[in-house]
């Protein structure tokens, strides 16, 4: 109970106490690095002395720590002596954002004394924590409380000796110390009724602050002119600070020229200001509208590109701020040419901040079809060809036929194709009565084509109706539709459906629409759901399939893995129509009918819906077996003898390891990155280095610049998370991930921006100048222009073999939508070179699950496993090991496949109709690897207990004489015993094992050719 009066009372004094007023408290106090543990009493301390030889009950402590955390007088007050122990006496007489003043009794007598004013409690942990900060307690006596209230100012004043962070990341001085209040009215006075101040900044003082000015703005050593060294050809970057005492719209940066040294100029055309324009990541300009409310503080972030033959010496000119209402201020340019040549504009050294140039970038955006792809040919009518398929157009644009070329086992293409469709796709427009209009079409013509895409348009008519539909072909495969319904009278709708007749022996499997992948369902019916990331569904055999995805013109790529329902879907107006729409799926004899309705509706006259949506034609390319078993992962930075120990051949680093420790930043260790990778190059060895764009560390430099142009770049959210991001930047952020040990706390990033061309050019420079030779994906936030702009870049440098790699965890959940990975990520995958999806799938599921959720061999990629390392035996059905060191140990695995000669077998699966060797029992399968003259057969079972099989093989196709060929099972270790079995023997297979028997003649059954 007299806890509990103390605390409230303190609570009161807290709210209501009388305050001194900061200009009393102002000293000149360094702000320095401290040392200890912040997860226990948070990143701030007040170093404060007690000098006094007598013998003190109480000591004051009046503290200008200019504080920018809002309520501080919420937030707990810890004292502690040089020892660390926590003084039980303490009473605040006031806090408050300028300033705080507190007694203390000093227990340990005279000597230093620490107060941390943001301690911190929760998950300090944890990849992602939960952070609080406590309200104010005490521990004080009442007796001692009243005494020091009454002699307050008769207390001895302690020392305010500095202001200590934990660590770098977490300093404040200068921008994060803030001016007072008075201090801003005598600011504002002197503005002279203007509109607003500016103040110009340099690249190495990042505004932070929003809503309070920094203190190094306050009085004659405030910034008034942009001022600068910069290297000729390099970019050099600054900020303008926008103080606004009324409120402004529409706030922009105009540049004069530069005058310098023998009337060179520097011009105008030459500045940019990232804030408010740029080109998005696909190429299109545009210009963002800046706000700045009345007493807030907004940042420009501008640059200038110096030319390469600029004379060194002074350039002189002017920088105007504008905002509506025909309001603005100028300020000086005073701008310092060196001699000095800069090196890549700068991008080198991070500090400069040069790279900000890289946000605008087109880099790889165009340019010829990527390996192992062919150009674009054909024509509507025929049909338009990319790799191993064809698309035949209608004459209301929409695909008559696809055919697929790709042979049942994945590994070749046929001239004989195989039709997917059993009739034209229509979209068929109903009215009130259900029954349908029509369309006259007037043909397809084709508007634009390149080696690498071809641009179609078509318009077709029903009555009052209007269908103009856009059509774009890449070389990958995938065809995206824009499809504009528009009325030129008011008419009611009964539905608006998209039909795709499948044929049924093409639809055999289905994935998505909150179906994990499987056999599909012979009906099936899915309606829109926010809550669920599911916009998309696939369907067709592992040798021919379509996946659509329903859009509208208000597309927006939604968050995934943990953060999608922080910002979800959005429900397309035209095909959900307010929970109207579905999409059903049956099968009628031949015919696998696939039907995505809008519902009934009222268009009005001059309206236009767009039933937009993406056809992704599969597979994208033939399986590369060769390459995949010869290529060895080892997911981890290791030693390059340990790695080639290990058997393995291509190293993947992660974040959080010596030579790439910041989450997708992986540019601030190069030399050490670069001498890594120099030394496998050298063991015959290849590298490649975690980066995406999901998070970003906040040890990005560009971090600052990227929070002014609002959520473009990093997401819009709750806030919350790891003290530095509740300390620093306060709100609308949405916590990523953290590694405690690095102490390394990243945010996550909006699903398309700018961001990506700035990932783009990093991937050019990582394979320039690290020595990097592809990236490792931990989930993918960005689109598939993206992905091809990367596997350009990647090829341009002509490194052999395998560069991308994509992981993902089991989305098939709550917190990330129920979305199957495969089908998330299926537009990036005819640029990915190997699969890892393994972490929290289901091992025990059937066959049809494996092949189409976690293989890629329905879409020309082989995988490894995860969890648990996998499940070897069923994993050889589908070419898939575990990864060395993460999970499970395949090295066995590795020995008996060189054995073989494994990279050089043709690989027959257990999917194919002509697979040469099947089992006596549909639950145990098997998938044959050939080689001339002998094969490796490999066997699982599904079977809930011990059975026994008899292998059923087509000899002459195996090209073996059964009389002279034996089942021979080698010893591997965690894997079998050495066995041997007859043709026609029965075989025990134990529940979810199986075997790798070799079949040979007797005389050459143990080497390999």
């Amino acid at each position: 109970m007299l806890r509990l009066r103390i605390t409230r009372l303190l609570s009161l004094t807290l709210a209501l106490g009388s305050l001194a007023p900061a200009s009393t408290l102002a000293q000149a106090t360094p702000y320095r690095l401290g040392r200890w543990n912040p997860d226990s009493l948070g990143n701030q301390r007040v170093v404060l002395r007690v000098d006094s030889t007598l013998t003190l009950t109480a000591v004051r402590a009046l503290i200008p720590w200019r504080r920018r955390d809002p309520s501080p007088e919420a937030k707990r007050v810890i004292v502690t002596d040089a020892l660390g122990n926590r003084v039980s006496q303490l009473w605040a007489f006031s806090i408050r954002g300028d300033s705080g003043d507190i007694a203390f009794r000093p227990r340990a007598g005279m000597g230093d004394y620490f107060l941390y004013y943001l301690p911190y409690i929760g998950t300090v942990r944890s990849n992602y924590p939960k952070i609080t900060y406590p309200g104010p307690d005490s521990t004080s006596g009442l007796e001692w409380i009243r005494d020091v209230r009454s002699r307050r100012d008769a207390l001895p004043l302690a020392q305010v000796v500095a202001f200590e962070s934990a660590d770098t990341m977490s300093l404040l001085w200068p921008m994060e110390v803030t001016a007072t209040p008075a201090e801003l009215a005598t600011r504002r006075a002197t503005a002279g009724g203007a509109p607003f101040v500016v103040f110009p900044e340099d690249r190495t003082r990042a505004i932070k602050m929003t809503g309070d000015l920094p203190q190094r703005w306050i009085g004659s050593a405030a910034p008034t002119a942009v001022t600068g060294t910069a290297q000729r050809d390099e970019y050099y970057s600054f900020q303008l600070g926008v103080w606004a005492l009324t409120s402004l719209d529409s706030v922009r940066a105009r540049f004069s020229g530069l005058r310098g040294p023998a009337g060179q100029v520097l011009a105008a055309s030459a500045f940019n200001c990232i804030t408010t324009d740029g080109r998005d990541w696909i190429g299109r300009p545009f210009h963002r509208r800046v706000q700045v409310a009345a007493g807030q503080v907004g940042a420009l972030w501008c640059g200038v590109m110096v030319p390469r033959d600029a004379r060194a010496g002074r350039y002189l000119g002017t920088a105007t701020v504008l905002a509506a209402g025909g309001r603005s201020v100028t300020v000086p340019v005073q701008l310092e040419v060196a001699k000095t040549l800069a090196v890549r504009h700068g991008d080198d050294e991070p500090w400069r901040l040069s790279r900000l140039r890289w946000l605008d970038s087109r880099l790889a955006a165009n340019g010829a079809p990527t390996p192992p792809y062919v150009a674009v040919g054909g024509a509507p009518t025929t049909g338009f060809t990319v790799l191993g398929r064809r698309i035949a157009l209608s004459s209301t644009g929409f695909p008559r036929q696809i055919t697929s070329y790709f042979d049942a086992a994945m590994t070749a293409l046929t001239p004989r194709g195989r039709a997917v469709l059993s009739a034209p796709m229509t979209l068929e427009v109903t009215d009130v009565t259900g029954a349908a209009r029509p369309w006259r079409g007037d043909g397809v013509r084709v508007v634009s084509r390149s080696a690498s895409r071809v641009t179609f348009t078509a318009r077709s008519r029903a009555g009052t109706l209007s269908l103009g539909v856009r059509g774009e072909l890449e070389f990958d495969g995938n065809l995206e539709y824009t499809v504009a319904l528009s009325a030129n009278r008011t008419t009611r709708l009964g539905d608006v459906r998209l039909v795709i007749p499948f044929q049924r022996a093409v639809a055999r499997y289905l994935m998505g629409m909150n179906r994990p992948g499987g056999t599909a369902p012979d009906r099936y019916d899915w309606v829109w759901d926010v809550t669920k990331n599911q916009d998309a569904v696939w369907v067709g055999d592992v040798n021919a399939g379509v996946q659509l995805t329903l859009k509208d013109e208000h597309y927006v790529r939604p968050l995934n893995t943990n953060f999608y329902q922080l910002r979800p879907l959005v429900m397309p107006r035209s095909w959900s129509n307010g929970g109207k729409g579905a999409c059903h799926f049956t099968a009628v004899g031949e015919v696998y009918r696939v039907a995505c309705n809008g519902g009934a509706r009222t268009l009005a006259a001059g309206d236009t819906l767009f039933f937009n949506f993406r056809l992704l034609v599969t597979p994208f390319h033939v399986l590369d077996p060769a390459t995949h078993f010869g290529t060895r992962y080892y997911h981890a930075f290791k030693p390059v003898d340990t790695v080639r120990a290990a058997g393995a051949n291509l190293v993947n680093v992660h974040h959080a390891t010596a030579i790439n420790p910041w989450i997708n930043y992986p540019f601030l260790r190069p030399q050490a990155m670069k001498a890594y990778a120099d030394s496998l190059h050298a063991a015959g060895m290849r590298f490649k280095v975690y980066y995406t764009v999901r998070e970003l560390t906040y040890h990005a430099p560009e971090l600052w610049a990227l929070r002014t142009i609002g959520s473009e770049v990093l997401a819009s959210g709750p806030g919350g998370g790891h003290s530095w991001l509740q300390e620093h930047l306060q709100r609308d952020y949405i916590p990523g991930w953290v590694v405690p040990e690095l102490r390394d706390v990243a945010l996550v990033t909006s699903g398309v921006s700018r961001w990506h061309n700035f990932y783009v050019e990093g991937m050019q420079w990582l394979a320039e100048h690290a020595g990097v030779d592809g990236i490792y994906l931990d989930d993918v936030a960005f689109d598939r222009s993206t992905m091809q702009r990367i596997r350009r870049v990647l090829a341009a440098h002509g490194t052999p073999g395998e560069r991308i790699d994509l992981h993902s965890a089991n989305q098939f959940n709550a917190n990330d939508g129920f979305a199957s990975s495969a089908n998330l990520y299926l537009e990036h995958f005819p640029y990915l070179d190997r699969l890892w999806f393994g972490e929290y799938f289901n091992y025990d599921a059937p066959p049809d699950y494996w092949l189409v959720e976690m293989s890629g061999i329905p879409f020309g990629l082989l995988g490894e496993m995860l969890q648990g390392g996998g499940n070897p035996w069923r994993g050889m059905l589908f070419g898939m090991s575990a990864r060395l060191p993460w999970a499970g140990d395949p090295r066995p695995l590795w020995k008996a496949w060189d054995e073989f000669g494994l990279a050089g077998a043709k690989l027959r699966g257990w999917w194919a109709p002509d697979t040469p060797v099947r089992t006596s029992r549909a639950d145990v399968l098997a998938t044959t690897y050939q080689r001339p003259g002998r094969a490796l057969v490999a066997v699982a079972s599904w079977a809930k207990d011990t059975v026994s099989v008899r292998l059923r093989v087509d000899w002459r196709a195996l090209g073996l004489d059964s009389a002279r060929v034996r089942f021979e099972a080698a010893a591997i270790d965690s894997f079998q015993p050495r066995a041997t079995f007859a043709p026609g023997e029965l075989i025990p297979v134990a529940p979810g094992r199986g075997w790798l028997l070799q079949l040979a003649p007797f005389d050459a059954r143990a080497r390999p050719r």
